[in-house]
């Protein structure tokens, strides 16, 4: 017997809904396949746009959190920390961090874990406008995609920028294509662990040779929205019962200056405000700083013996100021073994 047209249409549209699933379904794996392969995986240099990605691999259970852009993760070790004091901490930094991505990223910190102290890298004062979109993405292209994110890259967004290439980076990395390399496949769905809890080892040996005085301050006042967002940090961290520093690594050359009137300011913010400044440029002979041997590009940055020195300088510091307990033999300390990897990769990295 002849089926009847109407008797088909149900066959007929089940048929259509289930073709144009399979399809959405399809699209959808190719379009993230896509975009797995065409962002860049950092894998090699730079490998600063590893760093921001990697917080979310370790446990959340961090007693102190530092924010800042490379001055922190090129100075701060906590595999040197831990091993000296048993402090568990991590950088939360990134190539150029900007304050208002450290203070998201201390939002978005504070829903996985609460530290007892967080620092904050006081050179981050200096910038108050995006200098390079090519930063941004370094800064954020690792983190997860939340309101935190969204947040910071709608502060961050320059001239013909779409916060929605931040939701989907395939539409800011579609042209990529041509620059395409063995790494991008290699890793294209899974990464190897760059950094000591955020700390990046650099192992060259550059001394500073320049005592060159750095270019006259036109202006010293630093920028308003720095201030505000400097206030955020500090709101946050008082209503969350957290002890909030801000800390000046001991770097300062004539290409990155860490000019006296920025640093009176910050002096008497501290001030008014109780909490704890540290300029360490004033305390290199404490901290045993040697421009010879601690830096790898003339004294911009610290290499692995100056961030060595830092790091005991900088955990003796937090330990006595704060009560910090050393976690090493606390048998409820559950990222014990986590942190016997963050060791030995350290110790791998350097070469012990």
């Amino acid at each position: 017997m002849k089926r009847s047209a109407t008797e088909n249409k149900p066959k007929g549209r089940r048929a259509f809904l289930i073709s144009a699933a399979a399809f959405i379904v399809i699209s959808i794996l190719l379009l993230g396949f896509l975009q797995a392969l065409l962002v860049p995986k950092y894998m090699s240099f730079p490998y600063d746009g590893a760093l921001v990605r990697e917080y979310y691999d370790s446990e959340p259970c961090h007693d102190v959190i530092f924010l800042g852009d490379c001055e922190f993760y090129e100075s701060v070790n906590p595999a040197v920390i831990w091993s000296e004091y048993g402090i568990p901490c991590y950088v939360r930094g990134s190539s150029q961090q900007l304050i208002w991505h450290s203070y998201y990223f201390l939002l978005e910190t504070l829903k996985y874990e609460k530290p007892s102290v967080v620092v904050f890298n006081a050179v981050e004062m200096k910038i108050g406008e995006v200098q390079h979109e090519e930063y941004t993405r370094l800064t954020l292209d690792g983190m997860r995609l939340s309101k935190y994110k969204l947040a910071a890259a709608k502060r961050s967004l320059t001239e013909g920028e779409s916060l929605l290439s931040y939701v989907f980076p395939i539409l800011r990395y579609h042209g990529r294509w041509k620059e395409l390399t063995g790494e991008d496949l290699r890793y294209l769905f899974s990464r190897d662990t760059v950094s000591c809890n955020g700390y990046l080892p650099m192992t060259g040996t550059k001394a500073k040779t320049s005592s060159a005085a750095p270019p006259p301050l036109l202006d010293p006042a630093l920028p308003d929205v720095c201030w505000e967002y400097l206030d955020l940090m500090r709101e946050t961290c008082e209503k969350e019962g957290i002890e909030f520093v801000i800390f000046k690594a001991p770097t300062d050359t004539w290409h990155y200056p860490w000019y006296p009137e920025w640093d009176a300011q910050l002096k008497e913010y501290a001030g008014k405000h109780g909490i704890a400044y540290i300029n360490a440029i004033e305390l290199a002979d404490e901290i045993g700083t040697d421009w010879e041997t601690d830096s790898y590009d003339g004294g911009d940055h610290m290499n692995v013996t100056g961030a060595e020195k830092v790091s005991r300088f900088i955990g003796g510091w937090l330990r006595d100021s704060f009560g910090l307990p050393d976690r090493r033999n606390d048998p409820d300390f559950a990222a014990a073994d986590e942190w016997d990897e963050v060791v030995a990769r350290y110790r791998a990295a350097v070469g012990e």
